[in-house]
Parts: C-alpha cells; sequence; structure tokens
C-alpha cells in the first residue's frame, strides 16, 4: 500500500465518522515506518474541531505519571472533553507504550488496558462526531490482549521498497532540482533494494537541506546507503 493510498482510506475514514458519529482506526507498522506522521496528516485532513494528540510524553509530564489511576483518569478527561465537542478526533501514538508494555517480561498496564477497551467503544452523545486514530508497532501484542478487534478498521504501514516510492517522495518534498533529481536517478542504477520508512527518509531529508543544494544528491545519497535504505 503506498502512502498515498493509506491518506485516500484515511479520507474515508473521516467520511464514515461523519455519517455515522463514530470510527476506529490502528495504524500498524515499523518503528519508523511513518505511522505518526500519516495519523497526523489524516487528524489534520478531518478539519474536526476538537483534535487531540495522545503520548507518552503526556503520561511522563504528569505529576503522578508512575501512578496507573492517574495515568487513567487523564486519557478519560481527553475523551470526555472530545464527547463536549460536536466534532472530535483522538489521535493515541504509540498506544502499547501507553500501556507500559514490556516484551521482555511480557507485562503491561492491565488497568489501562481496561480503561482503553472501554473508551475505544463508547460513541459520543447523539449529534456529535468522534474519529479515533491510534498507532502501534506491536501487533501480536494488541492481538493477544484482544485489543486490535475493538477497532473498525486497520491500516498497515510499509516501509517503502521501491525506486518508484522513493521517487515519489523526493518529488513532493521538493529536495533537488529536475538536473539534480536526474543525477540522483542515474546514482540508483544498479541498486537492488530499497526498504525505509517515511519517517527516516524525511529525516535524512532534512538532513540533506542543509547542505548546499550542489552537495545535495551525494550527501542524501551516502546517507540513504549508511541507514541501510538503499542497498
Amino acid at each position: 500500500m503506498l502512502i498515498s493510498d493509506i491518506l485516500e482510506n484515511g479520507n474515508f475514514c473521516i467520511k464514515v465518522a461523519q455519517a455515522t458519529g463514530f470510527f476506529s482506526v490502528l495504524l500498524i507498522g515499523l518503528p519508523k515506518s511513518g505511522k505518526t506522521t500519516l495519523a497526523t496528516q489524516i487528524a489534520k485532513k478531518s478539519n474536526f474541531s476538537f483534535v487531540k494528540i495522545i503520548t507518552l510524553e503526556d503520561i511522563i509530564n504528569l505529576n503522578e505519571f508512575d501512578n496507573e489511576s492517574a495515568k487513567c483518569r487523564f486519557i478519560r478527561k481527553v475523551f470526555d472533553e472530545a464527547y463536549d465537542s460536536a466534532y472530535s478526533c483522538i489521535l493515541i501514538d504509540n498506544i502499547e507504550r501507553l500501556l507500559s508494555y514490556c516484551p521482555i517480561k511480557s507485562k503491561y498496564s492491565i488497568l489501562t488496558l481496561q480503561t482503553l477497551l472501554v473508551l475505544l467503544e463508547k460513541p459520543p452523545p447523539p449529534g456529535h462526531r468522534l474519529l479515533i486514530l491510534c498507532t502501534s508497532s506491536c501487533q501480536q501484542f494488541l492481538n493477544d490482549v484482544e485489543l486490535i478487534f475493538i477497532f473498525n478498521t486497520i491500516l498497515y504501514v510499509p516501509n517503502l521498497t521501491t525506486t518508484d516510492h522513493l521517487l515519489n517522495v523526493l518529488d513532493e518534498v521538493n529536495l533537488f532540482s529536475k538536473h539534480k533529481m536526474a543525477s540522483f536517478r542515474a546514482k540508483l542504477q544498479g541498486k537492488q533494494q530499497i526498504f525505509i520508512g517515511i519517517k527516516k527518509l524525511l529525516h535524512l531529508i532534512d538532513l540533506a537541506r542543509q547542505v548546499e543544494p550542489s552537495d545535495r544528491v551525494e550527501e542524501f545519497f551516502t546517507k540513504l546507503v549508511e541507514e541501510g535504505g538503499l542497498q
């Protein structure tokens, strides 16, 4: 699935939320595949009046962040605020981190899980609209705790794997001039594999922008190889 396909599916989810009043979406992919970037883009495109992103940083900033009850109260407060708005979108980033999931010990917060199991299925008041977006890199864990079955739909976010995928992104961000883009295309000849997440790719693009335009092709190409995105 291409990035454009994911965003198109995201637009469909927005329309369903507008029509039915309630819709939940889970974006799954490898770390740095761009799940949060895409989920944020979908949230912005909704144009809903209330948009709130819940991250682990929000929880850590709580005075009692190690208190599971305080964490659950914070999450419920966000949902209560969303219920008060006619059009709301909640984005829960890295939901497994919010659950304090530890794969080594197979531990997680049961209290937080129970809170999310309830809230992710609770529709807003009549006449209100709520779109829920969640991201995760741990599909098996969500399956084991039966959280994955709550979502109305799942969008899989793959890493970029073809030259066309890479070039399409570069065209969108205007990193190179037409002449330099032709030079970059030439350097790709003979490369057998591309495998990189959109988040990491955008980071490398930002790094390449820090050098002179005349040096960007070599800088970007070198970083792409060093990061294992191009072989």
